[in-house]
Order: C-alpha cells, then sequence, then structure tokens
C-alpha cells in the first residue's frame, strides 16, 4: 500500500491537501512504514496557475506516479474527493498530528 499524505516542516499532517507544499509517499507492508520520501510539490503556490482544472491533473499525475492507494489529510474540498474516488483511491480525512504516526494508524 502507498499512502500519500501533506507534511509540513515539523513532520505534522498539514491541513490542506490541495494547497499543500510538501507530501510525503509513505510505503506500507504489513502495517509498518517500509519507505518514506517526502516530495516538495509547491501546489500552495501552483493551485491557482495554468487552465481551470489543471491544478487537479498536476495532483493526479503526481499520485498516479507514486502508486497512490490512499490519501490522508486533515480536508479538502468535494471536488478533489470525488476525482481521488474516481481513481480508485481511497481517502481519509480530519486527518491531525505526527504524519508518520498518522500513516500507520490509517494503513
Amino acid at each position: 500500500m502507498t499512502v500519500c499524505v501533506p507534511v509540513t516542516p515539523d513532520g505534522s499532517v498539514d491541513g490542506l491537501w490541495g494547497r499543500a507544499a510538501r507530501v510525503a509517499v509513505a510505503h506500507m507492508e504489513g502495517g509498518l512504514v517500509t519507505g518514506w520520501e517526502e516530495h516538495d510539490v509547491h501546489w500552495d503556490e501552483l493551485h491557482d496557475v495554468g487552465t481551470e482544472g489543471g491544478h487537479h491533473g498536476r495532483i493526479a499525475r503526481f499520485l498516479i506516479e507514486q502508486e497512490a492507494t490512499m490519501v490522508i489529510a486533515g480536508r479538502m474540498g468535494p471536488p478533489m474527493v470525488q476525482m481521488l474516488g474516481k481513481m480508485k483511491i481511497e481517502v481519509r480525512l480530519g486527518v491531525t498530528g505526527d504524519a508518520r504516526l498518522a500513516v500507520t494508524t490509517a494503513g
């Protein structure tokens, strides 16, 4: 399982998925984190750049490249939840606190 989570510089879950500056990609096996990579995605800066729908496309490409199966976050808008559902990516919202612990709990 591959779980993506927006992270803050101090390692906490960032509150907003679609405007995250950094996203961690956690690889899970048997409920344990076996790999952890952080990516500077700059979605906070890129949110309103480009054509309508371009931002969702940017996020979709990232998730496909990472082979994500789950996204956990504090919150995200209904259109993003709908897009991830169409991609068959599980979404868990209302997540706060330490990002690594949150991934372990979600997985």
